[in-house]
C-alpha cells in the first residue's frame, strides 16, 4: 500500500471511530465517574474479570452458530435448511445482543485508561483495545437486521447448493438480489463513507478501504499482465498425469499424510467432504477443515486440503491465552488468506516440497505416476493457461480473477449494474482480462459461494492481499532461516511453521494487519516479493526474458 492510500485509510478509520464512539460515551458517563473515582488495582482486575467473561459468552455464542453453518455445509440432510435458517439467526441475534449490551460498553469504557496504562502490546491492553473498537462498530447495526440477513444467508446457501449444478440462475436470482440489498443496508449504518463497499473491507481487512485496494490492484495488474502474456503466448504445459482414475479413498489418506507432515494438529482437526472447501474453528482446540474430491482430478483435492490446512494451522497457533476473546483469531482475511495461499502455492507447488513428496504419490497412484518424472510432475502443477474457474487457476492468472470479481461487486453494491444482467457482464469482463468466457452460468457468476452465502462486498480482495503477503512473510521468514527451502525438500516444515507461529499465528487479532506485517517482515505490505517470487519461478519454467519490475 502507498503512503497516500495508508494516510487515507488512517484518516477514515479515525473519523469512523470518533462518531461511533460517542453513544458509548453518552451512555457511560455516570457510571464511568464513579467507577474512575474508585479505581485501583483490585476494581480495575475485576473488571477485566468481567469483561472476559462476557466476551467468552459472545464468542461461545458465535462457535455454536459456526457448528450450525459446518454442519449445513457438510453432513445436514436438504430438509433441514428451512429450521437451519432459523436456529442460526436466533444465535446470530443473541451474540449481537451480548455484543452491544450497554453494560459491556460501560465496562469498555471504564477500562480503557487501564488498557493504556499497560504496555502497548501486552495481552490485555491488546484485548482492551479490540474489543472497544468491536463494540463500537457492533452498535451501529440494529439486531433485527442481524437477524434477518442470518437467516437469509442460510436460504441463500441453500438455493444455490441446487441452482449452480443445475445451471439456474433465475432461481437464485432473486436471493442474490436481496444481499446486494441487504449489503447496501449494512454500509448505510456506518455512513458517511467514500464509496458504499468501504465499511465491509474495513471488516475484512481493517486499515483497508475501496480506493487503497484498487490503487494496489493498479499496480499488481500493470506487472502481471506482462507476464501473463509472454506466459501464454507459449504452447501450454501437459498436465494431463493430473487427470485420470484417482479413489477417493486414496486420495484422502493421502492428503492427511501431508497434513499431519506440514503441522496440522488431527487431536485438535478434522476433515471432512463439502461443496466449497472451508477451515471452521469452534475453540482451539476444534479446528476443522474441508476439502472437495474429484476422482477424475487428483489436483482438486490435494490442493485445498493443503490451502486449508494453512487457514487451520494459523487458528491452531493462535496464543491459548487469546482464547475465548476478540483476539482469538486471525487478524484480517488478508493475513489468513496469506498462510494458506503460502502453504499451498509457494510451498506446495514448489520442486522442493515434491522432491520429498513425490516418491510417496507415485507409491499411492503407480498409475500413471509410476512413469512421470517428477520435472514433468512438477511442469503439470504450475501449468499457466488463462481458465474460466477462479478455484482452478494458475499462480499467474489468479488475481485476474478477484479484480474482476472486486469491480463487479462495487458495479452491483453502486448500481452500475443490475443483477439479471449479472451473467452477461461476467463473461464480457471474463473475455476482456483472460481471453476466455465460461459457456454457462455454473462456471461463470454461480461458481463461487460468497455472494450466495453472505454479503456482498469486502470478502474477494483478501485473496490477492494474501498472495502477496504470502511471498513476503516466506521471504521473511527464509532471510532468518536460510535452511528452509533445504529442510523442505527433506519433508521437514517445522522451521516454516515455528517462524509463522512466532511471528504472525500467536498474535491472533492482537495488531491490525498493516502493523502485524510490519512487525513480521520489517516493512509494509508490498509488492515487491510476490513479483520477485512469480518472476523467479515461472521464468524459469518458461524461459522468459527478464521482466524489471
Amino acid at each position: 500500500m502507498t503512503r497516500t492510500a495508508k494516510t487515507n485509510a488512517v484518516k477514515l478509520k479515525r473519523r469512523k471511530t470518533r462518531t461511533a464512539s460517542r453513544p458509548v460515551k453518552r451512555a457511560a458517563k455516570a457510571s464511568n465517574n464513579l467507577l474512575r473515582r474508585r479505581r485501583g488495582g483490585e476494581s480495575n482486575e475485576a473488571m477485566l474479570c468481567e469483561l472476559k467473561r462476557r466476551l467468552q459468552e459472545i464468542s461461545d455464542l458465535n462457535f455454536a452458530g459456526a457448528v450450525l453453518s459446518w454442519d449445513q455445509a457438510t453432513y445436514m440432510p436438504p430438509g433441514g435448511a428451512a429450521a437451519r435458517g432459523r436456529q442460526s439467526a436466533l444465535l446470530s441475534r443473541l451474540a449481537h445482543g451480548k455484543s452491544t449490551d450497554p453494560a459491556l460498553g460501560r465496562l469498555l469504557e471504564a477500562l480503557e485508561l487501564y488498557g493504556e496504562s499497560m504496555p502497548y502490546d501486552s495481552d490485555d491492553a491488546c484485548l482492551i483495545r479490540v474489543a472497544r473498537r468491536d463494540f463500537e462498530k457492533a452498535i451501529r447495526v440494529p439486531g433485527e437486521y442481524v437477524e434477518r440477513a442470518s437467516a437469509h444467508s442460510s436460504a441463500s446457501y441453500a438455493a444455490w447448493i441446487k441452482a449452480r449444478p443445475a445451471n439456474d440462475f433465475e432461481a437464485v436470482r432473486p436471493y442474490l438480489e436481496r444481499n446486494v440489498e441487504l449489503s447496501r443496508e449494512y454500509a448505510g449504518y456506518f455512513a458517511p463513507y467514500r464509496r458504499v463497499t468501504d465499511p465491509m473491507i474495513d471488516d475484512y481487512d481493517a486499515g483497508m478501504t475501496t480506493a487503497s485496494v484498487q490503487e494496489l490492484f493498479a499496480a499488481l495488474r500493470r506487472e502481471l499482465l506482462p507476464i501473463v502474456r509472454a506466459i501464454c503466448d507459449q504452447p501450454a504445459a501437459d498436465d494431463a498425469c493430473l487427470r485420470g482414475t484417482f479413489a477417493e479413498g486414496k486420495q484422502l489418506d493421502f492428503n492427511v499424510a501431508v497434513a499431519k507432515r506440514l503441522g496440522y494438529d488431527f487431536e485438535r482437526g478434522r476433515i471432512d467432504k463439502t461443496h466449497h472447501p472451508f477451515c471452521s474453528k469452534f475453540s482451539d482446540g476444534d479446528v476443522r477443515i474441508t476439502t472437495r474430491v474429484d476422482e477424475a482430478d487428483i489436483g482438486q483435492a490435494l490442493f485445498s486440503t493443503i490451502h486449508e490446512c494453512g487457514h487451520a494451522m494459523y487458528e491452531q497457533g493462535v496464543a491459548a491465552a487469546l482464547a475465548g476473546t476478540p483476539l482469538g483469531s486471525g487478524a484480517s482475511a488478508g493475513v489468513h488468506e496469506s498462510q494458506s495461499r503460502l502453504w499451498e502455492n509457494v510451498v506446495a507447488r514448489g520442486r522442493g516440497f515434491w522432491q520429498h513428496f513425490y516418491p510417496q504419490l507415485q507409491a499411492h497412484f503407480p498409475d500413471p505416476f509410476g512413469n512421470v518424472p517428477l520435472e514433468a510432475f512438477y511442469r503439470a502443477i504450475n501449468k499457466v493457461q488463462r481458465s474460466v474457474i477462479r478455484t482452478d487457476a494458475d499462480e499467474v492468472t489468479y488475481n485476474l480473477h478477484i479484480m474482476m470479481r472486486f469491480d463487479l461487486e462495487l458495479d452491483l453494491l453502486e448500481g452500475r449494474l443490475a443483477v439479471r444482467d449479472l451473467p452477461e457482464a461476467w463473461r464480457a469482463r471474463m473475455a476482456s482480462d483472460l481471453g476466455v468466457a465460461p459457456d454457462d452460468d455454473r462456471n461463470g457468476c454461480l461458481q463461487d459461494v460468497h455472494w450466495f452465502s453472505a454479503g456482498i462486498g469486502g470478502a474477494f480482495q483478501g485473496y490477492t492481499i494474501g498472495n502477496i503477503l504470502s511471498a513476503q512473510f516466506y521471504a521473511a521468514a527464509v532471510k532468518a532461516h536460510a535452511e528452509i527451502p533445504g529442510d523442505i525438500a527433506h519433508g521437514d516444515f517445522s522451521t516454516l511453521h515455528k517462524w509463522l507461529a512466532a511471528n504472525i499465528h500467536r498474535h491472533g487479532r492482537k495488531f491490525e494487519p498493516n502493523e502485524l506485517v510490519l512487525r513480521a517482515t520489517g516493512e509494509p505490505m508490498t509488492i515487491g516479493p510476490y513479483l520477485r517470487y512469480l518472476r523467479g519461478k515461472y521464468g524459469e519454467l518458461y524461459r522468459l526474458p527478464p521482466l524489471h519490475e
